[in-house]
């Protein structure tokens, strides 16, 4: 039994997805019951409802499980905490869902991740840390405005260059680190391509589309202001101005090659995640 914690978001279905490809038994650990019957039509056998913030229910979630993945909510001031909870649970085999470039102090979510990161390691358990790139998924946040009016929205310069990882690749990673040995002691960076700037993500859509996409970069404020009125939480937002200000002093560049060498192919590109996930019918 593998258990899988923050199964409930776009990370853990995937990750819970390709499991149940490899025919691994999972656990999902999620805050509320409404992702329950989704969540057993992917395969999970069973649900456990709660608090990665409680440790009596991450121990109750965890009885019997032979490995832990471990996927804090994204930029959740309590990474240490739940990662302290994870640490106690009583499995000793843990793989934890980190981010490229944890040490880099600029951006807070990265810097709380360094921090899980020495605790888990710290804590006697058999760890493996994978460490993604942004995700190709992301750029789908804005969909409905690249495919209706041809603007890919950025609020960072347009000459920002990022490297991309599409998630369905991290999964698999994930998947195979779980379910073969020889991979307890290591970090891994997940990185699926080559620096792209946002001039050249926004080519790559329209040469899909078969239309023009125009990058508009706007400013951390406005994108603030939209992200406020939306409902996004104070220190979610900060947070995320604070990486975006990063962005665009230095972007964000890994090598790809330690991900070709876990899937036993090449990454796909942004070609590819283009092609498969952008045709697609959105909402």
């Amino acid at each position: 039994m593998i258990l899988v914690t923050g199964a409930g978001g776009k990370t853990g279905t995937a990750v819970i997805r390709a499991l149940a490809a490899r025919g691994a038994k999972v656990r999902a650990l999620v805050n509320s019951e409404r992702r329950t019957a989704a969540l057993h039509g992917l395969g999970v056998h069973d649900v456990h409802i709660g608090t990665m913030g409680d440790a009596g229910t991450v121990t109750r979630a965890a009885a019997g499980a032979a490995a832990i993945y471990h996927i804090c909510p994204n930029v959740s001031p309590h990474e240490l905490e739940f990662a302290r909870n994870i640490a106690a649970a009583g499995v000793k085999r843990v793989v934890y869902h980190s981010v490229l470039h944890p040490q880099i102090e600029a951006m807070p979510h990265h810097w709380q991740k360094m921090r899980a990161e020495e605790l888990l390691l710290e804590g006697g358990l058999e760890l493996t840390i994978l460490q993604p790139t942004a995700y190709m998924q992301n750029i789908l946040a804005g969909w409905p405005e690249i495919a209706g009016a041809g603007i890919y929205r950025v609020p960072y310069p347009a000459a920002t260059r990022l490297c991309l990882v599409d998630l369905d690749d991290v999964a698999e990673a994930a998947a195979r680190v779980l379910t073969e040995p020889g991979h307890a002691g290591a970090t891994y960076e997940l990185v699926g391509t080559s620096p792209f700037s946002q001039l050249e993500v926004a080519d790559t859509l329209a040469s899909i589309l078969g239309r023009e996409i125009r990058v508009e970069a706007e400013t951390v404020e406005t994108w603030a202001d939209r992200a406020t009125a939306a409902g996004l939480g104070g220190y979610a937002r900060d947070t995320l101005i604070a990486m975006f200000r990063h962005y665009a002093r230095h972007g964000l560049v890994g090598n790809p090659r330690v991900l070709a060498w876990l899937l036993g192919r090449p990454p796909a590109t942004l070609t590819e995640f283009a092609a498969k996930g952008i045709r697609a019918p959105r909402p």
